[in-house]
């Protein structure tokens, strides 16, 4: 069975590798008085229910080496994106106790996090079901992990935002601001953009709407917009553009928002303030 929930995030290894290294550094000082010879049985189990995420990277560095004797094996027992509970046992081996002992808390580590943001997102998706709405990510990730978090994203059910700034354009106030105004910014991203990328601008009342719309935007934030100005948005420009609704969207409020009729809810918190779903390696 493959853990990993297609397509893996980009180059996950490294960042995998660059996590251990942190943690051992020049070595185990503790793992040291371990015997090199001695065999464990070892589980990680779920300690509440959530949506796991992460265990391709637990299989990574709990698997065997060539090197290890013929008995060790893993034996990998969800995919990520799988609903778990209290009790469950995802994934499974028989290993090095040293290995085991050297690369827990860094397999703990991601799986935990990245479980945290899947069933964060999980919980949204079920919030906004019925409706139009999709739920998507923003770019306000933990450096150096965003690849891994948006993967999360997508095993909770969510759907993922532009990656960073080459992949999508985003108007926001800054660069209208600076640009002259949206419609003179929309031009000058068309004058040198690729035709196969979007352009999204950021609309904090209808008549920027209104403006982003006629300058020939794929897709209209609406940046912190009370419901009752979002279904007005929706009525008029929901057959000419991609709405998206965005600011301090939260799970209380989630509904409502979809309930206007917009297309897309991006929502920060799934990415940066995800609370980590409890797990726990134990020997048997």
């Amino acid at each position: 069975m493959s853990a990993w929930h297609q397509p893996e995030p980009q180059q996950w290894w490294h960042i995998v590798e660059d996590a251990l290294s942190e943690d051992v550094g020049s070595g185990d000082i503790t793992g040291a008085a371990l015997s090199a010879n001695e065999m464990v049985r070892w589980h990680i189990e779920a300690q509440a229910e959530g949506i796991v995420c992460g265990l391709g990277i637990a299989e990574f560095l709990l698997a065997p080496s060539p090197d290890d004797s013929g008995r060790a094996n893993i034996e990998v027992l969800k995919n990520d994106g799988d609903p778990v509970s209290r009790g469950t046992i995802m994934i499974r081996g028989y290993l090095s106790a040293r290995q085991v002992m050297m690369a827990e808390r860094t397999a703990l580590n991601f799986l935990m996090h990245l479980s945290g943001v899947s069933t964060l997102t999980h919980e949204f998706v079920e919030r906004v079901k019925g409706t139009d709405a999709r739920i998507v990510d923003t770019r306000k990730t933990i450096p150096m992990l965003r690849s891994l978090q948006k993967y999360a994203v997508r095993c909770g059910g969510g759907h993922n935002h532009r990656m960073g700034l080459y992949d999508g354009v985003m108007l926001k106030d800054n660069h209208i601001a600076a640009l002259g105004g949206i419609k003179p910014a929309v031009k000058a991203v068309r004058a040198y953009a690729s035709h196969m990328l979007k352009i999204e601008v950021e609309c904090e009342t209808l008549e920027q709407v209104a403006e982003a719309a006629e300058a020939g935007a794929d897709i209209v934030m609406l940046d912190n917009m009370d419901p009752f100005m979002m279904r007005e948005a929706v009525k008029q420009y929901k057959n000419q553009v991609l709405l998206e609704a965005s600011g301090g969207v939260s799970l209380e409020t989630v509904r409502g928002v979809a309930q206007t009729g917009v297309h897309l809810i991006s929502v920060g918190a799934l990415t940066h303030s995800a609370v980590a779903l409890p797990m726990h390696l134990e020997l048997l």
